[in-house]
């Protein structure tokens, strides 16, 4: 039997139909399209059988199956490494082009060079776009080309490129449905993937309270934040889409966007910060790494509401508020001495909007030890932190059930951890 002659799309970061630049140039492509998305076993081997964020691909796969069978194609699934997966595609199909959309992690990078020289040696053409960001690694340096390390002067070039493209294009695939290959895959149960369904959810993204982002942002209780960001870390909503959007209504918000680029081209720039300090004259600090007091951060039982509550949310629903995030962090690294690999790991483990790029900049913001980060002499007092932006306690007695009952008293007294973070920190710099 002879094989069908095809184009694929890869789906990884991208998991939409709509504005998705690789894809719609793959259906302008010769050949029909097999839409193709790979359950990477080198990653799920790691997560926990219920793990939420697993869940929430395979629902979105699942929507995007639909849409494709009401044009009597489909979603081709599979579960395996990937280059086995395309060495096992290579024999069933002949694959003229392989189109996909970048990814700018370190094992993303690896893989990808390791799939293209394969498809390659067997004349297969591939083809990688820009999506996930709106200006990628080499796009935003100084005039020199080196990258940007401090974040207002990448903003400031970056807002300046975006003004002479402002609206960033995006692009329309639904004219070109036509051109998916005709198909009728079977779609796997959560089940034969090897998970099952998680308690916690996605929720929906929401903009309705943009416009005044930058009031209500700090506030917890108010939770006028737009849960956008794990759409924007597994592609179901367009980067373009959200830019042009928050650049018409909200610079704050814009402001935040910015942020997750910044941090994706240090990561690109500078692949060490994924497991050490950027600033390796902090490689010096002498961290308590005390087990028992990791273990009651993780529970979210300091004594200090605001780090508490903010820990059983992350427990019980996969979300944290951004501010209360830098506090619970601070207080990891500075009030226990616990080095921030610890708190990125845990965060990396719970976080349904993971960005491995985001977590560790910010991670590395808290402690100290990162490009632009707070200075190590800043230690967030979590008391007036709870004092200034949930001052009623309307965030804290959501989180924790006994606030009322004579919560417990904090397992360090913030004057003395603050004093020992920040002498420990002087003696540990290296000059």
């Amino acid at each position: 039997m002879s094989k069908a002659t095809v184009s694929f799309f890869w789906f990884r970061r991208d998991l939409r139909l709509e504005d998705n630049i690789g894809l719609f140039h793959a259906l302008k492509s010769d050949f029909q399209v097999i839409p193709l998305f790979i359950f990477d076993e080198a990653i799920l081997d790691s997560l926990p059988k219920d793990d939420a964020r697993v869940g929430f691909i395979y629902e979105t796969l699942s929507k995007i199956n639909s849409e494709l069978n009401q044009t009597e194609s489909s979603l081709l699934i599979k579960k395996g490494k990937p280059r086995q997966v395309w060495q096992g595609l290579l024999e069933e199909f002949d694959i003229k082009e392989v189109f996909f959309n970048k990814d700018y992690e370190p094992y993303a990078i690896e893989r990808d060079e390791s799939i293209c020289q394969l498809l390659e040696a067997h004349q297969c053409i591939t083809f990688s776009f820009k999506d996930q960001v709106i200006f990628e690694e080499k796009e935003i340096t100084k005039a020199d080309g080196l990258p940007y390390t401090v974040y207002t002067p990448y903003k400031n070039k970056w807002l300046e490129k975006y003004d002479q493209e402002n609206p960033i294009r995006e692009y329309d695939t639904s004219q070109l449905f036509s051109n998916f290959y005709k198909s009728n895959f079977d779609f796997p149960s959560l089940g034969q993937i090897g998970f099952v369904e998680s308690s916690i959810k996605v929720q929906a993204y929401e903009l309705d309270n943009i416009d005044n982002y930058q009031e209500t942002r700090d506030f917890p209780a108010v939770d006028s934040t737009s849960y956008l960001s794990p759409h924007l870390r597994f592609g179901t909503v367009s980067i373009r889409k959200m830019v042009n959007f928050a650049a018409k209504t909200n610079a704050v918000f814009l402001s935040e966007l910015i942020w997750r680029e910044f941090f994706m081209q240090i990561l690109y720039h500078f692949p060490k910060v994924v497991t050490q300090n950027f600033k390796s004259a902090y490689d010096g600090i002498q961290w308590r790494n005390n087990e028992e007091d990791f273990k009651r951060w993780c529970t979210g039982n300091t004594g200090y509401p605001m780090v508490d509550a903010g820990m059983r949310q992350l427990n019980e629903t996969g979300y944290m508020h951004n501010r209360v995030r830098m506090v619970v962090a601070s207080f990891l690294c500075k009030h226990l001495m616990i080095q921030w690999q610890w708190g990125e790991a845990y965060f990396a483990e719970k976080l349904l909007d993971y960005d491995l790029s985001a977590n560790v900049g910010n991670w590395q913001w808290a402690a100290g030890t990162g490009c632009d980060a707070a200075p190590y002499f800043r230690v967030f007092n979590p008391e007036i932190q709870l004092k200034k932006f949930d001052e009623k306690g309307i965030y804290v007695r959501k989180w924790i059930s006994e606030f009322d009952l004579g919560y417990g008293e904090p397992m360090v007294d913030h004057a003395f951890a603050r004093d020992r973070a920040i002498a420990t920190y002087k003696a540990g710099i290296l000059k």
